[in-house]
């Protein structure tokens, strides 16, 4: 983290303009050691841990706010270069009619110029591989901004942050194959080479970047091996979409409520087999009981993804329909054995 002397000469408001310097390295300003180790300065958000209560309403109209703002002016921005592979604004939308009005996109070639798939599809959790590609390889073009905690409890802004030799930063990139306006990556701790596999603290983080986008439309969402990830290097994905997913209307109904207040709830009428989060005391509660189940799971190979809804107040960890039973149960059975009525 910078000192505060170093936050007090950084820090810049919320609507200046930002960017960040390519570092010496290998020559590609690439997001690898070489470059980023190596007089690399990027934009950096710090957001604030203060603010974790779940609990307060969140209005179905809300302006934008600092950090959405930022994000899609960075994204756009990103657009005007001609870095994304397709315009998803000339995209043909359509709304489904029926019961469930789902929105479909379309892309032409999208799968023709997608990264290929490089990892067995029937395994669950794979180890890393640096051969195989990875967001180390991308360029420092495709980065928005880093994403760490605040040490103050202040959210904000820092031109051209230097970066720690020691540090392994938070990193928000562009998806250059976007679905939808401002579709960007959350990768953890990007350094580290973590492999696509859930941890708690990851997870967290991801709570805390659609928290802080304080916004209903901005989603994040998660793609386990199996279910649809093509990279095997630990992300989450956010867009920006104005319209309510049909998952999000679905009805529910509440199976169990763990110890720390947590409603698990099924949904019911859906074509999609999956499991509701919400409630708890805190972020923290939420955070760590669906975590928990996102664990068991890929422990279990068994594959799932995951929606952050509602800036983070509700959280769907959708199943696999074949095996949906067994998976339902088992995740049930960890509920129950720890605590829930």
């Amino acid at each position: 983290m910078l000192s505060e002397a170093q936050k007090e000469h950084e820090m810049v408001s919320e609507e200046s303009g930002g960017g960040g310097e390519g570092g010496r390295g290998c020559g590609r300003s690439c997001l690898s050691k070489c470059c980023l180790r190596q007089g690399a300065k990027l934009l950096l958000y710090c957001f604030s841990k203060i603010d974790e209560d779940l609990c307060l309403p969140v209005p179905k109209v809300q302006p934008r706010v600092s950090f959405l703002d930022r994000l899609l002016e960075e994204w756009d921005d990103r657009k005007v270069r001609g870095l994304f592979h397709h315009d998803i604004a000339a995209c043909e939308t359509k709304v489904l009619p029926g019961k469930h009005n789902f929105i479909i996109v379309l892309i032409e070639g999208r799968d023709l110029k997608k990264r290929p798939t490089e990892f067995r599809i029937d395994e669950v959790l794979q180890p890393f591989d640096g051969d195989k590609f990875n967001f180390t390889k991308i360029g420092q073009e495709e980065l928005i901004f880093r994403f760490e905690e605040s040490s103050n409890g202040k959210a904000g802004y820092f031109q051209s942050a230097p970066i720690m030799s020691s540090s392994s930063p938070n990193i928000i990139a562009i998806n250059v194959s976007p679905i939808a306006h401002g579709h960007v990556l959350l990768i953890p701790r990007i350094l580290d080479f973590l492999p696509q596999r859930i941890d708690c603290q990851s997870f967290l983080l991801a709570m805390y970047m659609v928290k802080a986008a304080r916004n209903p439309y901005f989603r994040m969402g998660y793609n386990s091996l199996g279910a649809f990830a093509t990279i095997n290097h630990l992300h989450f994905q956010g867009y920006y979409l104005e319209v309510k997913f049909p998952v999000e209307k679905a009805p529910t109904q509440i199976i169990a409520t763990v110890g720390s207040g947590v409603n698990v709830a099924e949904l019911l009428e859906y074509p999609v087999r999956g499991l509701v989060f919400e409630g708890g005391k805190n972020m923290l509660d939420l955070s760590d009981t669906v975590s928990s189940a996102c664990i068991f799971l890929q422990e279990s190979n068994r594959p799932f993804n995951v929606l952050f809804s509602e800036c983070g107040k509700r959280i769907f960890l959708l199943l696999q329909l074949d095996d949906y039973y067994k998976s339902w149960m088992m995740i049930i059975s960890i509920f129950q054995f720890d605590g829930a009525k």
